[in-house]
């Protein structure tokens, strides 16, 4: 079979085609709604020059095809060998590895081919409608039906709610609503890193301030109460009546639990307040309305887009438009955003969270939300019965912390062995950790595989597999010379390494469940 994907690499082990001839290769369904035509041989390569309506080159059906004189446009595998084969082996470590961290997912082949378009190409500083470049007219109905996408997934009024879908990530996001709403110094409240929080919400330490939030403006974590695991909201209200932040900010990159958005927002009306809440891990869960909904009670919503969305790699920003304390929102977060912080919005972005949204309002969306939560109780119940101790006990949403420091293990050490073995989580801290490069735990989430096709059922031995791994690190901690963590990497790195034949046995058993599960997109 011949098939032509633009730069389809020999040996591939899944391809988009179109096929030519009655030789049509199969359809897999994949936990994203989409349908995508797998084949499992090797593919030809074909130039783009040559795709029918391709969206890289721009070319309609009917064109002829003609080189171009005097630029490149050959396709990537011609192109460019050295990057095309950085990426297959990246496709194929995706492919092979149980992906769990909970801030990565897979997105689809469609949002894929609108951030790949000739969208790429305009340049649209400003609005829609109030640009300061010419030829808009087709990104301004992008724009505005992004736009209406976001509301009508978030189930938004538009009378009542706005939104600004150019910020470049969650990060730039932030910034920008604290730029719009903030003097310089003012005070801010954010959950602390150590105790889940995100850098962009104020992090800093007796030492330094790390986060460039922190430069420009006072901060004061709120924390867990360490004895449950549970944001200590007490303790949240006694400090922010002695603080008085002109902010306080929801959300997290490392809670397992819901917040409790009408407890935050009395605390922020006492005393005087905006409240903000950063969705980023949990945009997908909020529009299927499988966790609690911070619209209700809070004045601004800030969201990633390629986490459990599974959008494109970019942010957004939600404000209420009546004026709150005195600040028309609407107004101050658009100027904040252009000409404040960035410059042109990157539409192919656009593009491919617009396809994003639309999807994130169908049924299929919501049932794959809802299975995200279930298998992440279920990873959660067979960890708690392998002996391990979860923070706050357990999850209500995509993720799980777990807390090492009991098994005499640390989550920097675990991560390197899992690793080796093909299953990629990150190290975490966790309460009551005293340093950030050698934390005491690890974070596991379920959006990536359930999107691949995992259920309850993979979970439960994907946390068998994650035991293996942690019984293997523990191990070589005690077999290494040196108390150091670069020399448990250094001796796990080595030729000699004693138990090498444990992890690679770990990997394959690990590459030959996940391989079962195609990748979409890819």
């Amino acid at each position: 079979m011949h098939a032509c994907n633009g730069a389809a690499v020999t040996g591939a082990v899944h391809q988009p085609t179109w096929a030519k001839g009655s030789s049509v290769p199969p359809k897999v369904s994949f936990c994203g709604g989409f349908t995508y035509q797998v084949r499992f041989n090797s593919a030809k390569p074909c130039k783009a020059s040559y795709i029918q309506g391709s969206l890289v080159t721009g070319k309609p059906s009917s064109s002829v095809s003609a080189p171009l004189s005097g630029i490149g446009d050959s396709g990537l595998t011609e192109a460019d060998p050295e990057v095309r084969a950085i990426i297959d082996k990246e496709k194929q470590r995706q492919f092979k590895s149980l992906e769990l961290i909970a801030s990565e997912n897979f997105t689809s082949r469609a949002v894929m081919e609108a951030v790949g378009s000739c969208l790429t190409n305009k340049y649209s500083e400003g609005l829609p409608g109030k640009r300061y470049y010419g030829g808009n007219e087709y990104i301004d109905e992008l724009e505005s039906l992004c736009q209406q996408r976001a509301l009508s997934a978030f189930h938004l009024d538009g009378e009542k709610w706005g939104v600004n879908v150019q910020p470049l990530s969650g990060s730039p996001a932030n910034f920008e609503v604290y730029t719009a709403l903030l003097s310089p110094h003012d005070r801010i409240m954010g959950l602390d890193l150590p105790h889940g929080g995100h850098l962009s919400h104020g992090f800093m330490t007796p030492k330094r301030r790390v986060s460039g939030t922190s430069i420009y403006f006072e901060s004061m974590p709120y924390r867990l109460d360490e004895s449950t695991g549970l944001v200590d909201y007490d303790m949240l209200e006694k400090t922010a009546i002695l603080f008085r932040p002109k902010l306080i900010i929801a959300g997290a990159s490392a809670y397992p639990r819901d917040f409790d958005y009408p407890r935050m927002r009395k605390i922020a009306d006492a005393v005087g307040a905006f409240l903000m809440m950063d969705m980023a891990h949990i945009s997908g869960l909020v529009a299927a309305s499988v966790v609690g909904n911070p619209f209700e009670y809070c004045d601004v919503v800030t969201t990633t887009t390629h986490k459990s969305l599974r959008g494109p790699r970019g942010g957004m920003i939600f404000f209420r438009k009546d004026p709150v304390l005195g600040v028309d929102l609407e107004s101050a977060i658009n100027n904040a955003v252009f000409p404040g912080l960035q410059g042109g919005p990157h539409n192919h972005t656009i593009g491919g969270l617009a396809v994003c949204l639309k999807y994130a309002q169908s049924p299929d969306f919501k049932a794959y939300q809802e299975q995200v939560v279930s298998n992440c109780k279920a990873l959660a119940s067979r960890l708690i019965e392998l002996g391990y101790k979860l923070v706050s006990g357990g999850s209500d949403n995509h993720l799980i912390l777990v807390d090492l420091r009991p098994l005499g293990i640390d989550g920097a050490r675990v991560e390197k062995i899992l690793d080796l073995a093909a299953i990629t989580l990150n190290k975490n801290s966790v309460p009551g950790d005293k340093s950030a490069l050698v934390p005491g735990g690890i974070r596991i989430g379920t959006p990536a595989m359930t999107t691949r096709g995992f259920t309850e059922k993979e979970f439960l031995a994907t946390a068998d597999f994650i035991h293996e791994g942690v019984q293997i690190a523990f191990e070589a901690k005690r077999s290494v010379t040196g108390s150091k963590l670069q020399d448990f990497l250094k001796f796990v790195s080595s030729p000699g390494f004693l138990l090498k034949d444990r992890v690679l046995d770990l990997q394959r058993r690990v590459e030959s469940m996940s391989t079962q599960f195609p990748l979409p997109g890819l």
